[in-house]
C-alpha cells in the first residue's frame, strides 16, 4: 500500500505537468525542469563540489564520511533534452549517503543541440576519467534515471564493445530503452502515469535521433546484446507508462545470461526517487540501491 506522501508527489507531477506544456522550446523546457527540482530543499550536511572531467562538466554530490574510493557515475534523466546535476542534487545524497559512495553526477551534452551519440560519448569520457583518477572499475558502479537508465545499459554496452575494463554493477530507475515507445504500458497506464505521455517522449526521442533508427542498440538498449554485462538493479514503479521498457528489458538481460535484481514498486510514478526528501519509498528505493551498490564494490 503506497504511503499517503504518495499524493503528495503525484500531484506535485501533475502540477508540473501543466506547467511543462507553456515551454516553447528546449531552453525554456530546461528552466522548468530545474525549478521543479529547486523546490526540494538539500540537506545541509550534504556535500556538492563542481569538477572538470575531460572537458564535461559534473558534480561531486556526497554524505559526511563516505569511502574516497567507491563511486557512482550518475545520468540524469530528462529526454536526453533537459536536467543537470542540479535538479538530481537531492536524491543523490540520499543515494550516497546509502551506498557510502561519492556521486559523479555528469551534465552530459544535451539534444538537440548536442543529438546522439553525444550523451554515449561524455558518459565514457566520465567513465574513464574516474579510472584515471585511481578508483578501480570494481569500486565503480553507473546508474541513471529515466534516459539516463536507458544511458546507463548503452554505455556499459559501450564499454564492453570497446574492451574497457566493466565496473562492478548497474542502475536503472525507470530506464527509457526503447526509443520507439511501443511498450503494452504506454496504453494501459495512459491514466495513471502523472507525468509522461507518449507525445512527450515521441518529441525527445525525434530530438535525439533525428532521422535516425530509433532501434539503434546505443539509444535503445533493448534491442542490444545484453551479453556480458555486470548485475543490474533495474527499479521501476507499477503507475508508469514506462514499465514495459524495465520489465522487458530486464526479461532480455536475464536470457543474455545477466545476473539481474527487478524491483517493481506498485503505486510509485515514474522516477519517484526524486521525491526522496519527503517520500518514504523513494528512500527506500535509494536505500535498496545503497544495499546493492555496497554489495557489488568492495570497502576501502
Amino acid at each position: 500500500m503506497p504511503s499517503p506522501e504518495t499524493a503528495n508527489a503525484i500531484n506535485l507531477f501533475r502540477k508540473a505537468k501543466v506547467e511543462s506544456q507553456s515551454a516553447t522550446n528546449a531552453d525554456e523546457f530546461r528552466v522548468w525542469y530545474e525549478s521543479f527540482t529547486a523546490q526540494f530543499d538539500l540537506p545541509e550536511d550534504a556535500i556538492v563540489e563542481q569538477v572538470g572531467v575531460g572537458g564535461v562538466t559534473a558534480e561531486w554530490v556526497s554524505a559526511p564520511g563516505v569511502s574516497e574510493n567507491r563511486a557512482v557515475l550518475y545520468l540524469h534523466g530528462g529526454g536526453y533534452m533537459i536536467g543537470s546535476s542540479r535538479t538530481h542534487r537531492v536524491p543523490m545524497f540520499y543515494l550516497s549517503k546509502a551506498s557510502g559512495a561519492r556521486i559523479l553526477v555528469l551534465n552530459f551534452r544535451l539534444a538537440p543541440e548536442h543529438p546522439f551519440p553525444a550523451a554515449v560519448e561524455d558518459s565514457l569520457t566520465a567513465y574513464r576519467w574516474l579510472v584515471a583518477q585511481g578508483i578501480l572499475p570494481g569500486n565503480i558502479v553507473i546508474g541513471g534515471d529515466s534516459a539516463g537508465g536507458g544511458l546507463t545499459l548503452a554505455t556499459l554496452i559501450a564499454l564492453r564493445y570497446m574492451g574497457d575494463p566493466l565496473p562492478a554493477a548497474g542502475i536503472s530507475h525507470s530506464g527509457w530503452t526503447d526509443l520507439t515507445n511501443t511498450g503494452e504500458t504506454f496504453i494501459t497506464k495512459a491514466e495513471e502515469d502523472p507525468i509522461i505521455d507518449r507525445e512527450m517522449v515521441d518529441t525527445m526521442a525525434a530530438a535525439y535521433l533525428g532521422n535516425r533508427s530509433r532501434t539503434i542498440p546505443l539509444a535503445s538498449p533493448y534491442y542490444a546484446d545484453l551479453r556480458g554485462l555486470p548485475p543490474l538493479l533495474i527499479q521501476v514503479g507499477g503507475a508508469e507508462v514506462l514499465l514495459d521498457d524495465s520489465l522487458r528489458t530486464a526479461d532480455r538481460a536475464k536470457e543474455a545470461g545477466v545476473d539481474v535484481t527487478l524491483t517493481r514498486w506498485e503505486g510509485m510514478p515514474h522516477i519517484w526517487q526524486i521525491f526522496a526528501n519527503f517520500l518514504p519509498e523513494a528512500q527506500q528505493a535509494l536505500e535498496e540501491c545503497g544495499e546493492f551498490i555496497r554489495k557489488h564494490t568492495a570497502d576501502i
